[in-house]
């Protein structure tokens, strides 16, 4: 069987190259791709793939090019049999434990399995822990297309470096790491992917290699964050602004340019965990990665315990307060709001009895309502607030005036205006001239 043509074939257009999962890491490479070699771009969400086709992009990852672009959306997997070089990218959440929740890459699996003919090389995208493509994703291709792995089809692993709402650090100018099961796989793959990443691709010896690749990375970035999140803690303890504090040490050449903040999203909150689970499995119990977890996954309650104690300090009673929440998405300029945190202070603000108002003009109402509970209301129809908590940076949040900050507030001459600035939009000399008891992260 020959696997080393399928480059050549899809170039000249005599295959097609196939996407497994259409969200923000799926999209984005279906279309770049698109724009060079012919795409099916497979999703199981009917609704998604409907609104494809009509030109909505509801991850807001490619923008206009929805509009213009060759892929073939689709929902009917039976599609898939047209292509030979197969991308998987859906995602790999975790458990309410916080074990790996292989569900959806096994039933991508499955469905690959069912629809893949001779000559196809399959390529995960999805993050897992080291061994999981070749043990668990493997045997269910097989089982599924009685189709022998290295004889009939071969596997790659490619982990995905798509950072969402990122308009700089695209897919085509991250570096790829690529694997696969042999030399002859790893070459076709990294040829195939050479055609839509100018970055450069880089190999690695083995798809564990891969796969591990993606974890550690995120890892440390998530470690990384919580020593910030534990200098915030006791620099609030101090007494002192941490945001300071952090500017001047960024002044030492090789400070690392980290700051705190809440930890969440597809990536960074949940990664950690399928590293942590793998190495339980082989005897070892993580020393510092899950207290860097249990850090990030406990500033929502910090930052919703200190709104409290604002609060109380500026003379009002927080049960009867009217606190408003700007933002609810996991990052700035992005609608996703998978494993958001922010939602942690809302939990922990309902603990007091506080029912906040939310709004986010980038987060999808319905999503918010589905996953989380959340009635979200437009910015502008928002009530006076006693207490406002900017939990999301983006763009038009960080351009608010402290004049229209402060016309957010109620005019209570018996208490202060509580203004609580989680990722330090604001300069810090405003927040003092502005007659408001402010607290940042």
């Amino acid at each position: 069987m020959t696997f080393n043509n399928i480059y050549d074939e899809l170039i000249e257009g005599k295959t097609n190259l196939a996407l497994v999962g259409l969200g923000y890491v799926g999209m984005p490479i279906a279309v770049e791709f698109a724009k060079h070699v012919n795409v099916i771009g497979y999703d199981i969400n009917e609704n998604r793939i409907n609104e494809y086709r009509s030109g909505i992009d509801s991850t807001n990852e490619v923008g206009e090019n929805i509009r213009t672009t060759t892929v073939d959306f689709t929902a009917d997997a039976k599609k898939l049999s047209e292509a030979r070089f197969l991308i998987v990218a859906v995602p790999t959440p975790v458990k309410d434990d916080n074990t790996p929740d292989l569900g959806p890459v096994e039933g991508a699996s499955r469905t690959v399995g069912k629809n893949i003919r001779k000559g196809s090389i399959v390529v995960f995208e999805s993050t897992v822990y080291p061994g999981v493509t070749e043990d668990v994703c493997v045997p269910i291709i097989e089982k599924e297309s009685g189709l022998k792995c290295g004889v009939d089809w071969k596997i790659g692993y490619s982990p995905e470096r798509i950072n969402p709402g990122d308009r700089v650090h695209t897919l085509t100018s991250i570096v790829k790491v690529v694997s696969g099961m042999d030399e002859e796989t790893g070459d076709e793959i990294k040829k195939v992917y050479d055609i839509v990443i100018k970055a450069g691709t880089f190999p690695v010896s083995s798809i564990k290699t891969a796969e591990a690749v993606k974890v550690v990375e995120n890892s440390q970035r998530d470690i990384n964050i919580a020593f910030m999140n534990e200098i915030a803690m006791i620099c609030d303890r101090m007494g002192i602004d941490t945001d300071e504090v952090l500017s001047g040490m960024n002044t030492k050449w090789n400070a690392l340019g980290f700051k705190p903040g809440l930890v969440g999203g597809h990536c960074i909150g949940v990664d950690p965990y399928y590293l942590t689970s793998a190495a339980e499995r082989l005897g070892y119990h993580s020393q510092i990665i899950l207290n860097g977890r249990q850090v990030n996954d406990s500033m929502g309650a910090f930052v919703a315990d200190a709104a409290i104690k604002q609060m109380i300090e500026a003379g009002l009673a927080p049960k009867r307060a009217t606190v408003v929440i700007l933002g609810i998405t996991f990052k700035e300029n992005c609608p996703d709001t998978r494993n958001s945190k922010v939602v942690d202070i809302i939990d922990r603000l309902k603990e007091y009895e506080i029912n906040p108002i939310v709004t986010d003009n980038w987060a999808d109402k319905e999503v918010a309502k589905k996953e989380y509970g959340v009635d979200l209301v437009d910015f502008a129809k928002l009530p006076k607030a006693d207490c406002v908590i900017v939990a999301v940076g983006h763009n038009e949040y960080r351009s608010l005036s402290m004049m229209k900050l402060k016309s957010l507030f109620y005019d209570n001459a018996n208490a202060e205006k509580v203004l609580i600035d989680v990722k330090s939009l604001y300069r810090i000399d405003e927040l003092k001239a502005s007659g408001m008891r402010f607290w940042r992260l």
